[in-house]
């Protein structure tokens, strides 16, 4: 068992004496803790009281305990649909219930936290009824060999890759892909495509991006926020990128439809690929993109350290 206590450098978590008047809190896959019956009460007082300060700290750490993420439901690398899997958080209401009877009986008890289950966004159900019909698609060209440019794309490419817009539901690149940090795995690009914006970190994420545009836009969707590169970028014709940055332009769009909208995301051999699937019963309003070239786009060196 384990003893809680409150010090000055906030709530820990002590091996049980084995003393009575303790709130035994047991959880599956986790070690049991204990909670002294004074710790929780307000002192003083002829009736037990609870004193709200430290109940939130133990529900904080009862909650740190317990929570687990739901997990969507996914396509592999397979095409194969990997089915969604269910979380859990503490379910506060019950868990103040379990607490109020301790303080209001003798002696200890022994409870297991009530949790509450959280149900993934995007289940097997919906994936099998929106994969059905691609109703756009983009695919852009790049050096592979420039390793450095080629790590930043594949991950921006990963972390678009299954998702799932509902419709109402505004994309944006920036929320999904995330800050471009070297501890993701972002990596300063030497070696830029010429015109295209020199970030200190994640070089080549606008090709990903303007790879999205040009597939959502193909696939009719409301585009809200879209900027240009000051200058044109070779891997997308005139006009149709979007250039994004973490503290900067964002690239969003709305589904406008009654369907969800799933996107489908690879890097393979030097190109960016990127597919929008939906169901059979999307009245789709496809629109006239024009074709990237296959041409690989020119590069120029950076000197990051001036930028610094």
């Amino acid at each position: 068992m384990f003893l809680l206590k409150l010090t000055a450098i906030g709530l820990l978590v002590y091996p049980s004496t084995g003393s009575h008047d303790h709130l035994h809190i047991q959880s599956s896959n986790h070690t049991p803790i204990s909670v002294e019956r004074h710790y929780l009460e307000v002192p003083l007082l002829d009736e037990p009281l609870m004193n709200e300060k430290h109940y939130e700290d133990v529900v904080s750490h009862i909650q740190n305990r317990v929570y687990t993420p739901p997990h969507n439901a996914y396509i592999n690398e397979h095409n194969r649909i990997v089915p969604e899997e269910a979380g859990y958080k503490l379910h506060e209401r019950k868990f103040r219930g379990l607490v109020d009877g301790f303080l209001l009986s003798k002696g200890s008890r022994v409870i297991e936290p009530p949790l509450l289950t959280l149900y993934p966004k995007v289940d097997s159900e919906i994936l099998a009824h929106i994969r059905t019909q691609k109703i756009g698609q983009y695919v852009t060209f790049f050096n592979r060999h420039n390793e450095e440019r080629t790590q930043n794309i594949t991950l921006a490419t990963k972390k678009i890759n299954n998702t799932v817009v509902f419709p109402g539901e505004v994309f944006s690149f920036n929320g999904v892909v995330g800050k471009r940090t070297k501890e993701k795995g972002y990596k300063k690009a030497p070696v830029i495509v010429r015109g295209e914006l020199s970030e200190d970190i994640g070089g080549g994420i606008c090709q990903v991006s303007s790879t999205l545009y040009n597939a959502v836009d193909q696939a009719g969707v409301t585009i809200l926020e879209r900027y240009h590169h000051s200058k044109r970028v070779p891997y997308v014709p005139k006009g149709r990128d979007a250039t994004v940055s973490w503290y900067g332009p964002d690239f969003t769009f709305k589904n406008a439809y009654n369907q969800p909208l799933l996107i489908r995301a690879k890097v393979a051999g030097g190109q960016v690929i990127i597919t929008v699937h939906s169901s059979d019963l999307i009245n789709v309003k496809k629109r006239k993109v024009p074709s990237a070239s296959r041409e690989l786009p020119q590069e120029k060196q950076v000197d990051h350290s001036i930028q610094n």
